[in-house]
């Protein structure tokens, strides 16, 4: 049975958007289990990081028109997104994940998610349907369902697992091409860039856990 995936990216490159690798590694490991797509992102603007420096340019980018670069111009308002239509939903990371769908970089286990994606991530919970997060996106998952005691993985950066564990998630360590599932809560982690790691390391544990996702649709 063909399953209806929505995925969430938050700009265009790692330091201040969706990791590229991570966002294309899902929407082909998609595609090869013949899920249909739509992909979402806030209409709204983000500071700009120069990805040779590592430093704020003082300018603003669109998120929306940055993730149409990876899309290839198909991208829909987040706001529009609504769990009825969906059989999953897949957030990559990237610090978009932490600094436009929230504000975990900022304020870690006190921090906040968008109020529109924090309803879809809600109702897709409350519903049973499976979501994945990979990289830095399941500590801005932990905001939202830490208080359920969902488990998850970030990989095994020590002190990001102990803000995760402060929003009573709890955090297993898992290698970069490998998942974590929770079975109950229906969310399975991959911790991919969260790692200094080769590409085909990162697409292996989200191929992985795309493949887990489905199976749970």
């Amino acid at each position: 049975m063909e399953r209806k995936v929505a995925v969430v990216l938050s700009g265009c490159g790692y330091l201040d958007g969706a990791e590229v690798t991570e966002a294309v590694s899902s929407l082909i490991a998609l595609s090869e289990e013949g899920a249909t797509v739509e992909v979402f992102a806030p209409k709204a603007t983000q500071k700009e990081v120069d990805h040779n420096s590592g430093e704020e340019t003082g300018k603003e980018r669109n998120l929306f028109e940055d993730v149409a670069r990876i899309t290839r111009g198909r991208v829909t308002d987040l706001e529009n997104l609504k769990e009825e239509n969906f059989d999953a939903m897949v957030i990559p990371g990237g610090f978009g994940a932490a600094k436009n769908l929230s504000d975990f970089a900022v304020k870690a286990s006190k921090g906040k998610v968008l109020p529109v994606l924090e309803k879809a991530i809600k109702d897709f919970h409350a519903a049973s349907k499976p979501i994945a997060v990979f990289c830095i996106a399941p500590a801005m998952l932990s905001l939202v369902l830490g208080k359920e005691g969902v488990a998850l993985s970030i990989g095994n950066d020590e002190g990001t697992a102990a803000e995760i564990e402060k929003t009573g998630a709890e955090h297993i360590n898992c290698d970069v091409d490998d998942f974590v599932t929770d079975r109950e809560h229906k969310v399975i982690s991959a911790p991919a860039y969260m790692y200094d790691a080769k590409p085909h390391e990162v697409y292996t544990g989200i191929r992985k856990a795309i493949h887990e996702l489905i199976e749970m649709a």
